[in-house]
């Protein structure tokens, strides 16, 4: 299960609210999502230098180059450094429920990948049978990452649909996060401020 964080996060901090911080918070935040799971192992993968700061002591933290589109969730996949079967979570869904990771994992069961769609378009987080499959060229911001998967599968079962949730892409997006769940704490904290 691997936490995906990049540079485009630090854009959808609020007026006020200083960047760097707000993209740290909400990567830790995402980050103690998953490390808290049960029969997960955590990774980070990112493009943003000393996130190793935010992790558990013994959490891979692995380097990818700053890319985009396809590319990105392409090398991202591919530098998971273990496992059969992973959950590529964007770093900036820091109220995610747990059980919709869950969902995607058991869409593995009878698909080659399966999405959480984002509200607004795009993915909240990409599941798949790895290695990561030639043919699914996809990026975390298509509009409908699901269609787009579909038209490219060589079969027509093997992209699932999972229920959806959102990111915080725009400075407005806060409005989006549920003070109603438990977690994000670290970006509820600096919203606070």
């Amino acid at each position: 299960m691997a936490v995906l964080v990049t540079p485009s996060i630090a854009r959808a901090a609020p007026p006020g609210v200083d960047a760097t911080e707000f993209l740290m918070a909400l990567a830790e935040d995402t980050y103690e999502l998953v490390a808290g799971l049960d029969f997960v192992s955590p990774v980070l993968v990112t493009s943003v230098p000393g996130m190793e700061e935010i992790v558990w002591p013994g959490t891979p933290v692995v380097e990818i180059p700053d890319l985009s589109g396809s590319a990105l969730v392409e090398a991202a996949f591919t530098a998971l450094p273990y496992g059969k079967q992973a959950v590529l979570l964007s770093g900036d869904a820091p109220d995610l429920p747990p059980l919709l990771i869950g969902k995607l994992f058991r869409e593995l069961g009878r698909a080659q990948i399966a999405v959480c769609p984002a509200a607004e378009g795009g993915a909240v987080a990409i599941a798949a049978h790895l290695p990561y499959p030639g043919w699914a060229s996809v990026d975390f911001d298509d509009l409908d990452p699901i269609k787009t998967l579909r038209a490219s599968a060589p079969g027509s079962r093997m992209v699932a649909r999972g229920p959806g949730w959102h990111r915080l892409r725009a400075p407005d997006d806060v409005r989006l996060l549920d003070p109603g769940l438990e977690g994000w704490d670290n970006t509820r904290a600096l919203l606070s401020r």
